[in-house]
């Protein structure tokens, strides 16, 4: 490890606690302190005076570093606590954005007020909390802290992501209730009696909640948090999605007049809206804590840049990345990565943005050719680009674009999301000498 990356990692830390990061005396007495050196030698080698060091320097660097470790840090001591801080982090640098941000990477960031909101909310008996966003906006990052949340209340947790399931199952109500089962079951720990409570006379969706109700819950003391990760692509399936949406819904109505029903705690994360249409009293997606995860905001992708060590004063530099990605926290992210590794300088990557060589070349690329898989989506966007006024599109249409990040919607119409996406995709219909007049 370079001393560089040890001054890196500690200015995060310090970051995290709302102290100022080490100045340039403390760092060159950081410097000589981890080498063994005296004051009177760091201050002939650095040229600062050995008064200075010893009263002024030394005990602002150890008041910070005692914030920071919970102990009382001296110069005997400074090396060897250091050195046990980063062997608890086993990652100095920050890595390479992609899916959720790890519950303790220092670059996750909140969104006040809605943690404690949702960590309220999971401690309510019966409770129901809906998180909503496009790809990549956070949502998975939140449901780790919140599961994390609920582990620490001493609450037992179920994750099912409905990205890693097999179509075959997906498209069989019944395959998959039982998959449910089988699979909470298993997280669990618990002795799989399937087949004690599995009934073709009674339904898989009533053998289902006798299921959950008489063993699930029966079994374990605590409250329960069964959380359905992009539940969203149930709607591909919808047969299935009109019979498996009311049964979650029904579950979490049953909690308000059965106990047993009350140690289970649903959360429901998906990209878009429900298009499959369902009866008021039949959807999970207008009960409940409803969240909505929205674009980073300018005091975000500040607190973001500062976490990377980005010294933007005038906070023109965040203007700028705003407005071409619209505060899309992935590509915020990314492009605060490369800025940190001083790969490429803010100008040279808003120059660059629409190229291959650009930094988001691989994102818009997949982007690209998932449209160009279904040429009527990509028939309705190149409509949108071609308009300066939010358009009404197909809800099957509204529902893809949108959990692709495309479109944000106002209402029952949409815009385009970025100026990035914007210029790209006009740029690249245009080369494929297709347009549409709207």
């Amino acid at each position: 490890m370079t001393f560089d990356s040890l001054l890196n990692f500690l200015d995060q830390q310090f970051i995290e606690i709302d102290e100022s990061p080490l100045n340039a005396a403390e760092r060159l007495l950081l410097k000589g302190i981890l080498k063994d050196l005296s004051y009177t030698q760091i201050s002939r080698k650095e040229g600062y005076s050995s008064a200075y060091l010893t009263n002024v320097a030394a005990p602002k660097l150890y008041k910070k570093l005692s914030k920071l470790f919970g102990k009382n840090v001296t110069k005997k001591n400074c090396r060897l606590l250091i050195e046990s801080k980063i062997e608890v982090k086993s990652s100095i640098l920050p890595t390479y954005p992609g899916g959720a941000v790890p519950l303790d990477s220092p670059f996750y960031i909140e969104r006040p007020p809605i943690e404690e909101q949702v960590y309220e909310e999971i401690s309510k008996p019966g409770a129901l909390i809906r998180i909503k966003a496009p790809k990549e906006m956070g949502k998975t990052s939140l449901l780790v802290r919140i599961l994390n949340h609920a582990v620490n209340q001493g609450y037992r947790t179920v994750t099912i992501n409905f990205e890693q399931i097999d179509c075959a199952i997906l498209s069989d109500l019944d395959r998959f209730l039982r998959f449910l089962c089988a699979s909470a079951t298993q997280q669990l720990n618990l002795e799989s009696k399937l087949e004690d409570y599995w009934d073709d006379d009674i339904g898989s969706k009533v053998s289902c909640s006798l299921y959950f109700r008489c063993y699930l819950l029966e079994q374990i003391k605590s409250p329960l948090v069964l959380a359905f990760d992009e539940l969203n692509q149930i709607f591909e399936y919808p047969q299935v999605a009109k019979d498996l949406l009311p049964l979650f819904r029904s579950w979490y109505e049953d909690a308000k007049i059965t106990p047993i029903w009350q140690k289970l705690r649903l959360i429901v994360v998906h990209s878009t809206e429900v298009y499959i249409p369902l009866q008021i009293y039949q959807s999970p997606f207008n009960v409940g804590l409803p969240i909505q995860l929205k674009s980073f905001e300018f005091d975000q992708v500040n607190k973001l840049a500062k976490k990377y060590q980005l010294d933007w004063q005038s906070g023109k530099e965040v203007e700028q990345l705003i407005n071409l990605v619209g505060g899309h926290p992935a590509l915020i992210q990314i492009a605060l990565y490369h800025l940190s590794r001083q790969e490429i300088t803010l100008a040279k990557l808003l120059q660059t943005a629409l190229t291959p060589e650009g930094i988001y070349h691989r994102h818009l690329r997949r982007q690209w050719l998932t449209l160009q898989q279904e040429p009527e989506l990509a028939e309705f966007f190149n409509l949108l680009l071609q308009t300066n006024r939010p358009v009404q599109l197909k809800p099957i249409v509204a529902y893809k674009l949108s959990s692709m990040g495309l479109i944000k919607q106002i209402g029952n119409e949409a815009i385009v999301s970025c100026k990035l996406y914007q210029d790209y995709f006009t740029k690249n219909f245009i080369e494929m000498d297709s347009p549409t007049q709207l």
